[in-house]
């Protein structure tokens, strides 16, 4: 058994028997608290089931019948099995819940907690790891003082030469902090067994267990940088939503606009729609549906309604951030609603455009406004047409330079309006679209 590939680990036991009751501000059951419109448990799963994990074992206690009841939904929206195993000792310490996992487990398995989230690359690091050598392999965290690990709650690790030598929550010497993410044995089973009912470190809790493992030299530690953090309070919870949050910042593909300034104020608003039944693909619609109104705006003519098309241009590409939010926050990205959201992209900036040329030429009357409008048109989708073969070959690239998209394209066009100056803004978009096509051309054919 110890000789098995860490590949193969694809099982996962998962603690979900606590009350909660210091978040019981945000829901009554902790494992169902929602967290920016997903709970805590389901967070929780999918990020299993995004580094590899297949089947699921969770030990329900306080309200189990409830939190067993979504866990048959969720296995079924999910296509994943989910057994579920009861704990009537959970008032007890967490090695209880622990153990209750026995009788479904026979083979080495990924350990979690309900309200620990954190990155899936952290499970991926151990799954590569040999459990040859160890009865269990802990995550932990180097950096002590991260600001979101609160130190007084947290469990703290001592690690000597790679193998832990003393965890508990109340060392006054320690290297790393638990991040309640473990690859065990079924050895971890016999550890609890031999712990309750003792006098060892006065508890039945798991880290009772791996300090006896510890104690035989079976227990080791794998340092990690990834994203966690124990949501076991409010004020811990308020830290999650603004990391989640923050994560949405990091879009590769995003450009100084959408990065600096769109993602600010669409984060925010996200964080509101995922509160509500809305659909990212509503979400893209409605966006459409404000470029339309400003495309309108601005063929109206006057320079009231091209400065109000400009804002809502802008608004417009501020509200297109959230459907990729709210789809990321909700689990709900899909192949369709990326390929949906880019139609109607193209069909909004040839409207914009369209709207801006006529204002333009109607305002000018100059032969050079058409060709003009049309040539804004043509680059705008020429960079749109070239963004995923550029951006994968800039992928792995240490510097990428400045990225021109669509972000900039709008933030011009809403700028020009707002400055009463159309034809120079056409000339402009043309010039900069065009010329960016250009330059991806010559970036992919010497790449």
């Amino acid at each position: 058994m110890r000789n098995r590939s860490p590949r193969l680990v694809r099982t996962c036991l998962i603690i979900a028997a606590g009350q909660g009751t210091r978040l019981r501000p945000r829901g009554d059951v902790k494992p169902l608290v929602p967290l920016l419109g997903v709970s805590l448990i389901e967070r929780v799963i999918r990020s299993a089931m995004e580094s590899g994990l297949e089947e699921f074992c969770v030990v329900t206690g306080y309200q189990g019948e409830r939190v067993a009841e979504f866990l048959r939904r969720l296995s079924q929206r999910l296509g994943v099995a989910i057994d579920v195993i009861h704990n009537d000792e959970w008032r007890q310490e967490n090695g209880l819940s622990v153990a209750r996992g026995r009788a479904a487990i026979h083979e080495p398995f990924i350990l979690l907690m309900a309200d620990h989230l954190f990155d899936p690359r952290i499970i991926e690091a151990l799954r590569q790891q040999s459990i040859a050598d160890a009865d269990v392999v802990l995550a932990v965290d180097p950096v002590v003082d991260g600001p979101l690990i609160d130190i007084d709650d947290a469990t703290k690790v001592s690690v000597e030469d790679g193998y832990i030598t003393a965890i508990g929550k109340n060392l006054t010497a320690y290297d790393a902090i638990d991040t309640g993410i473990f690859l065990c044995t079924p050895a971890v089973f016999s550890a609890v067994d031999h712990v309750r009912g003792t006098d060892r470190h006065g508890q039945t809790a798991l880290s009772a267990a791996i300090q006896l493992l510890a104690d035989r030299h079976r227990a080791r530690a794998l340092a990690v940088r990834e994203f966690w953090i124990d949501v076991d309070d409010g004020r811990a919870y308020k830290r999650a939503e603004r990391a989640l949050l923050d994560s949405l910042r990091s879009k590769r593909t995003d450009g100084p606009v959408s990065r600096w300034l769109n993602r600010p104020i669409s984060a925010r608003l996200s964080s509101l729609l995922v509160r509500t039944p809305v659909t990212p693909n509503e979400i893209s619609f409605s966006a459409f549906v404000l470029a339309l109104i400003s495309s309108a705006l601005f063929a109206a003519g006057g320079y009231r309604r091209l400065a109000l098309g400009g804002v809502i241009a802008q608004s417009a590409s501020v509200l297109d951030g959230s459907d990729g939010e709210v789809a990321r926050l909700k689990y709900l990205s899909s192949d369709f609603g990326r390929w949906f959201d880019a139609v109607l992209d193209r069909y909004a900036d040839a409207m914009l455009l369209f709207g801006l040329t006529w204002h333009a030429y109607r305002r000018k009357a100059s032969p050079w406004v058409v060709p003009i409008g049309f040539l804004a048109v043509v680059g705008s989708f020429m960079v749109s047409y070239t963004a995923d073969k550029h951006d994968s070959l800039m992928e792995n690239r240490a510097t990428s330079g400045l990225r021109v998209g669509r972000d900039v394209r709008i933030l011009v066009i809403s700028a020009g309006a707002l400055a009463n100056q159309p034809f120079w803004t056409l000339c402009f978009v043309a010039a900069l679209m065009n010329g960016e096509a250009v330059r991806r051309v010559v970036v992919c054919r010497h790449a």
